[in-house]
């Protein structure tokens, strides 16, 4: 019954998550663009200062619009076919799940990572999953921040949250580690900052008395793995339907 109350705020949860990352209008941020401005010389001739002062000024061209600045997403998880479908890897599903929605191709390695570029709706993502492990996820990140010139603001990090009931979303503009292990070595990286958004994948507590290390390295069962599917197909769905 928990789950379900949990699952039955996800449809909602994904439109607001998607509102503000994925239409254009709240993700682009401008790159800063020098223009030449042309100026012309007076003559100083009576005749030309009398015009000049007598007519309207010429209208400006209106200047382009720079190219909005790319996001970077990444999704933690441990690699390998051990760790596949584990709770702990469940931010490598979230992107795989926008990869494939939006036909971005994820067969590149680069920044020990496997690296994807594409588009979603106008807006230029790159998509990024840690080949590290997760406790040196910052290694990449840090990397890939650092050669991209990316802001912070526009480094948006997934990860599994045991504090969180399953299935539920929770997106902040920033915050601390809250004890897991890739987020800590994501600040490191990144000089200590936590001034980046994340979004917390609910997984919920362990057990009786499991150990959460343990729990988190396990498979969801039959039934949260289809919940699971059906939460980030949500996601998919409200997201799509907002860069249309």
């Amino acid at each position: 019954m928990k789950v379900a109350c949990a699952i039955s705020s996800t449809a909602s949860s994904a439109a607001v998550l998607c509102r503000c990352l994925f239409s254009s209008s709240a993700a682009k941020t401008l790159i800063p663009t020098s223009y030449w401005r042309s100026n012309t010389s007076a003559s100083g001739s009576l005749y030309q200062i009398a015009c000049s002062m007598t007519t309207s000024p010429a209208p400006q061209p209106e200047k382009p619009k720079p190219p909005p600045q790319p996001w970077l997403i990444v999704g933690l998880g441990n690699p390998g076919k051990r760790y596949a479908g584990t709770r702990h890897s469940v931010g490598f599903e979230m992107i795989d799940t926008i990869a494939d929605a939006e036909g971005i191709s994820m067969g590149s390695v680069s920044f020990k990572a496997q690296f994807g570029k594409g588009f979603i709706g106008d807006v230029p993502v790159m998509l990024a999953k840690p080949q590290t492990f997760m406790n040196a996820s910052g290694e990449s990140v840090g990397a890939i921040v650092s050669y991209y010139k990316i802001p912070l603001k526009q480094v948006l990090v997934v990860f599994d949250d045991l504090d969180l009931p399953f299935a539920k979303l929770r997106l902040l503009p920033k915050g601390g580690h809250g004890g897991h292990n890739g987020m800590r070595s994501i600040m490191k990286h990144l000089k200590g900052s936590r001034d980046f958004p994340r979004l917390r994948i609910g997984i919920g507590r362990p057990p009786g008395k499991m150990d959460p290390a343990s729990f988190v390295l396990r498979a969801f069962n039959p039934q949260e793995r289809e919940e699971a599917r059906v939460n980030l197909y949500e996601v998919k769905n409200a997201h799509l339907s907002l860069t249309r």
